[in-house]
């Protein structure tokens, strides 16, 4: 099994690093692999809307980092996105990167666990927190929680480490992301099959 940690950061060794790799420890104990992808610090192109993707997958623009990780998602059980927070929300980097990621691709990530972490100097951290989590619920994805909200206080990575009670609930993220890779493992080998997906249904309401 494995867990990719995207880093929504433009610093790629920052305290968003810092806090994916604390849950990385956990996960690695529990025999899960892990991998860190990086959005990277150049410009990510906003998702147009134009639906090119909703077959190939892939997104007509190729030129960041978005295909890049769209490759790799096929090979992951679970995902933990992280960001900075910028102004009481996600990074400049994470929001497009991830409209792009799951405009019309939400089946590849139906049934994936996933988490979302945010790294804040001192506030807005859960306007980020909460704007993340809406892509898993989009996909049908289930949400893996920890002891408190997933985030960490400190404007160093020095200073992350000593957030104690962040360090702690990014610990008890990985834990819980472990338990429910190894549930959704055996129950597979049970003969547990996946909830049914009906085909979409869209409403609009200009009527």
């Amino acid at each position: 099994m494995k867990v990719l940690l995207v880093n929504g950061s433009q610093h790629k060794t920052g305290c968003t690093h810092t806090a994916l790799m604390e849950v990385a420890k956990e996960l690695e104990k529990a025999g899960i692999e892990t991998e860190e992808f990086w959005c990277g610090n150049k410009a990510i192109m906003g998702c147009i809307g134009c639906g090119k993707c909703a077959k190939s997958f892939k997104c007509w623009n190729g030129e960041d980092t978005v295909n890049d990780f769209l490759d790799m998602v096929k090979d992951c059980d679970g995902f933990v996105f992280g960001t900075p927070v910028h102004f009481a929300g996600t990074s400049g980097f994470i929001k497009p990167f991830m409209d792009r990621a799951f405009c019309s691709k939400a089946s590849l990530f139906y049934n994936k666990p996933a988490a979302a972490i945010v790294s804040c100097r001192r506030g807005g951290a859960q306007g980020a927190f909460e704007d993340m989590n809406r892509y898993f619920n989009f996909a049908c994805m289930p949400v893996v929680s920890s002891n408190y909200w997933n985030e960490v206080h400190g404007n160093t990575p020095e200073e992350i480490v000593q957030d104690l009670e962040g360090m702690q609930t990014m610990r008890q993220l990985g834990r819980n992301m472990a338990w429910m890779l190894k549930c959704i493992e055996a129950g597979k080998a049970a003969g547990i099959a996946y909830p049914e997906q009906e085909a979409k249904v869209k409403t609009n309401f200009i009527r």
